[in-house]
């Protein structure tokens, strides 16, 4: 592994953006009141006025209001950001979220732009890259420190404010039941006007309360308010001022806010038509037959600010939960990369570059929303590290292995340099054939060390084997009845490959057993009557794997049917067993084919070692082939358009 590569593993530095809080709006700071009647009892509410409706109506535009958007702070460097982390944690200060993820986001950026310094000059100064190990950070471990006291001063703030509010409700509910007694006595409506007066001037005064019970507040006091004035016995002159004061008050507020949908900013907007609710709420009533007329001017107005803020807002939210969608399946790709199991360099090397376009591919990507954006980019970045470390894990031990591997193919080779000299032909015969298949099951070592071991090993093995048979002459005439022997075995496999039978596999493993015992042929007709025994079988085996395969995948197909009935999960995760059987046995046949080329570097035509690995080989691309044909019946069954049919269907 290069340093190039090591250095691929520093995962991707990305700034956290501040964006405006849709989800984490105040809706109590901005709307105090929203009008909702509840449990108010029949007789008192004769009819629903103009003005009940317009204040339901001002209560679903403000719900989801933002706070103001607060200004980025760029910090030079580390010891900046630690700094502000430690006058936070340290001063009553209750600092935003969007400064706080502000302050991750700058840290992290130094923290790992220090790291990848670091590497770097450890590389420059000669270190190996497989022996690097990353040095605990003391100024993380301070920066998570204090950004946990952040924490607990955000909690305890948190529920200070839940405290206020539900006090403020106290007091609220407390105006309400006073006014609602003047309401209800007729004849003390004009003794109590001015206690009246002083009590809206205490709800002005009184701000937040907890925001799911502002609706229920606001309706019940501007109908208990409304009540009391069509109760109160002023004269006609003061009545008839203290409405058109009012009207031309409300009549100034809807003017602002139509002017609102000239201005360019719509958050900005927004925001100035919120205070412009506030004090249209703080405005007295008008007269009667005005109401309905002066708020559906004022609803108005407000709605071409709400459609254009919220226009706004949903075009910025769907962007951002377009970039996490991106994201998470990049991240579900190096996942899954990540968890693969990699059995050489070269699918190393491979899967090494697919996670470099993948993060290439991340940079281009924008955004996501504000509570995702950190999280993703972690989980993004864990998946890469877990896998660069894996690949170094990899690297390191296959050295291991490969000279263990070598260590066991050289006590083989001075065993078989010992026995090649022997000429105890049979008893020596059955340790060569003993030593051959443990050199089969020993691992791979690298390739230019391995090939000079094979070719020494294949040496002592030839010599011993070619001095048997040229000092076994005397047993010619057995050798030659053993040759018809076997041509009579070649001949009824022959017979059973063209003709066929239930019973051709019994058939197939008998004739097998009985070629492979008898004795040896002549040295010269050796390799072509196996060869043609070789060939024989393997077509033989084909024919009937294909057969088997074949009928599997149709009585497959009989099953399938049943499988669409128990649904869309059976089929999915049939489909997935099946696809990483698929992956397995392509797997196995690119490992056999490089034990093939390996084999065949340095051993002779015939050599019984590469006609097992090439029989191996030919079944399991049948096999391949018959997973391939079930993935397929799958996918084949999952797009008939029932579905569309049955939509139609219902319909029509």
């Amino acid at each position: 592994m290069d340093s190039q590569e090591l250095k691929d593993q520093a995962p991707i530095v990305e700034e956290t953006k501040v964006e405006a809080p849709v989800e984490e709006t105040a809706a109590a700071e901005v709307v105090e009141e929203a009008p909702i009647a509840e449990e108010t009892p029949a007789a008192e509410v004769v009819e629903e006025t103009p003005v009940e409706e317009a204040v339901e109506e001002v209560a679903e535009a403000e719900t989801a209001a933002p706070v103001e958007e607060p200004v980025k702070v760029v910090y030079e460097t580390k010891a900046d950001v630690i700094s502000r982390v430690k006058e936070i944690a340290h001063s009553d200060e209750v600092p935003q979220k969007a400064e706080i993820d502000n302050l991750k986001t700058a840290f992290y950026k130094f923290h790992i732009a220090e790291r990848e310094a670091q590497y770097k000059d450890y590389l420059e100064k000669g270190g190996d890259p497989d022996k690097y190990e990353v040095t605990p950070s003391e100024d993380e471990e301070v920066f998570k420190a204090e950004m946990g006291l952040i924490r607990e001063k955000r909690a305890v703030a948190f529920q200070e404010q839940e405290k206020e509010k539900q006090e403020n409700l106290e007091k609220k509910l407390e105006i309400i039941e006073k006014i609602k007694a003047m309401a209800t006595s007729p004849e003390e409506a004009n003794k109590s006007y001015k206690q009246f007066k002083e009590l809206q001037q205490q709800w002005k005064e009184i701000k937040n309360v907890p925001a799911d019970k502002a609706n229920v507040l606001w309706r019940n006091y501007q109908l208990y308010v409304e009540q009391f004035y069509d109760l109160l016995k002023l004269n006609n002159e003061a009545r008839e001022y203290d409405f058109k004061k009012n009207l031309e008050l409300k009549t100034k507020l809807c003017e602002a806010a139509e002017r609102l949908a000239d201005e360019p900013d719509a958050v900005s907007a927004f925001h100035q038509l919120q205070k412009l609710h506030q004090e249209f709420r703080e405005i007295g009533p008008v007269a009667k037959d005005l109401r309905e007329g002066i708020w559906e001017r004022f609803k108005a107005a407000s709605t071409v600010v709400n459609k254009r803020h919220q226009a706004h807002f949903d075009e910025l939210k769907s962007l951002e939960e377009d970039n996490l969608q991106k994201k998470t399946a990049l991240c579900e790709k190096v996942e899954e990369i990540a968890k693969a199991e990699v059995k050489n360099s070269s699918e190393w090397e491979k899967f090494t570059k697919e996670i470099m376009d993948i993060q290439a591919e991340w940079k281009t990507i924008g955004f996501a929303p504000q509570k995702m954006n950190v999280k993703i980019f972690e989980r993004f970045r864990a998946a890469c590290d877990e896998f660069f470390t894996k690949k170094a894990e990899f690297f390191k031990g296959i050295k291991e292995v490969f000279a263990a591997n070598a260590e066991k193919k050289r006590a083989l080779i001075a065993k078989a340099n010992e026995l090649k000299e022997s000429t105890e032909w049979k008893k020596t015969s059955d340790k060569f054939i003993q030593l051959q298949k443990e050199w089969k099951e020993i691992g791979m070592t690298q390739k230019k060390v391995g090939d000079a071991l094979w070719a020494e090993f294949l040496g002592a093995c030839n010599y011993f084997f070619e001095k048997r048979n040229s000092s076994t002459s005397n047993q010619f005439k057995e050798e030659r009845e053993n040759l018809s022997k076997k041509k009579q075995v070649i001949t009824q496999l022959k017979e059973l490959l063209e003709k066929g039978s239930e019973e051709a596999e019994a058939m197939l493993s008998k004739l097998s057993e009985e070629f492979n015992s008898i004795g040896h042929v002549p040295f010269k007709e050796k390799d072509k009557i196996y060869t043609e025994y070789r060939e024989t079988v393997d077509a033989l085996r084909k024919k009937l794997n294909i057969s088997f395969n074949k009928k599997n995948v149709e009585d497959f197909k009989n099953h399938l049917k049943k499988m669409v009935k128990d649904g869309e999960d059976t089929l999915l995760s049939e489909r997935s067993r099946l696809m990483r059987q698929y992956e397995s046995m392509k797997q196995e046949i690119q490992t056999y084919e490089n034990n093939l080329g390996f084999l065949n570097a340095s051993s002779k035509k015939g050599n019984s070692l590469i006609d097992e690995v090439s029989k191996k080989i030919d079944k399991l691309k049948d096999d391949v082939k018959a997973v391939y044909d079930k993935i397929k019946a799958i996918d084949d069954e999952r797009n008939k358009p029932e579905e569309k049919a049955e939509e139609t269907t219902a319909e029509e």
